[in-house]
């Protein structure tokens, strides 16, 4: 799962998850910057494609090394 969470004084007010496959807001100011986001699909494609470029490319070698220490 790709996550990918935007921070103000240590309060987080909006998250993209791969799973749910959109921005979600967590605070007043948050709802809105999600909506807007949502309402984006280059954003949401761009979002989608990071699970590409960081999960698929990086998570079997992280997987291997665990395996292999254990």
């Amino acid at each position: 799962e790709f996550i990918r969470s935007v921070y103000y004084n240590k309060l987080e007010f909006t998250r993209f998850s791969s799973s749910v496959g959109k921005f979600v807001g967590f605070t007043e100011y948050g709802m809105r910057n999600a909506a807007a986001w949502n309402n984006d699909p280059s954003k949401l494609s761009a979002m989608k494609a990071q699970k590409e470029v960081y999960c698929l490319n990086h998570v079997p070698g992280y997987y291997r090394a665990a395996l292999t220490k254990s």
